[in-house]
């Protein structure tokens, strides 16, 4: 990458660190960009990227592995016969979306001997795109979920509908951080991560209360 854009990159890092808490966990999704750039974010103090495809992310990981201190997060759709790639090479997994997966991980985190955090994807808007559980039914699910014992949970991630007001994605993050209360309240002491906000709208996710923000294009764009 040129010195130019790398310039470029640090400068966008720096307006959105400006704009954030500093307790809030900073993700750049890397996902479609270079390990050039991402070579660049870490250079401006980035240590936590996202893919959201295990063989894409399985390239840039060999090609950076002299960055012994990046955090890998998985925040894609995770199909089951990509889950014990996704235990082996990330730290973080976003996208726990439904019961048979966690169910899957947590018999894979028994073979592999990892342990990745694990954030369970919520829908709490409708949208045909987006997969996760209603908040009812991981109410109900979470009988079941308990007796999994292997999974090192941490939070919840969530992602808006498209073509939402301000307002409107407000009241969906919103909800994100009042479930986790109620988790909380029920027992579930470690649900303390929240995993929402990408680039158009990570202001309005933190003012709700996000811990984790994705930002992307905001970084990477040319």
């Amino acid at each position: 990458m040129s010195e130019v854009n790398s310039d470029a990159i640090a400068k966008r890092l720096n307006q959105i660190r400006a704009k954030i808490p500093p307790q809030v966990k900073l993700v750049a999704v890397s996902k479609y960009t270079t390990t050039e750039a991402i070579r660049a974010a870490y250079a401006a103090d980035v240590r936590d990227f996202a893919e959201s495809r295990v063989q894409d992310a399985k390239i840039k990981q060999q090609e950076l592995a002299d960055l012994t201190d990046i955090t890998w997060h998985m925040i894609g759709s995770l199909q089951s016969n990509k889950a014990r790639a996704a235990i082996a090479q990330f730290d973080w997994i976003h996208s726990i979306d439904r019961f048979s997966l966690a169910e899957q991980c947590d018999r894979l985190i028994i073979e592999l001997g990892k342990s990745p955090k694990l954030l369970l994807q919520v829908k709490l808007a409708e949208d045909p795109h987006k997969s996760g559980w209603s908040e009812s039914e991981l109410l109900a699910d979470l009988p079941r979920l308990e007796k999994l014992q292997n999974l090192n949970i941490v939070g919840l991630m969530t992602i808006l509908p498209l073509g939402l007001d301000e307002s409107q994605a407000y009241e969906v993050f919103h909800r994100a951080a009042n479930l986790a209360e109620k988790l909380r309240s029920l027992g579930w002491n470690n649900i303390q991560e929240l995993s929402m906000g990408m680039s158009a709208d990570y202001a309005i996710a933190v003012k709700a209360g996000a811990s984790i923000i994705r930002v992307g294009s905001q970084i990477f764009a040319q």
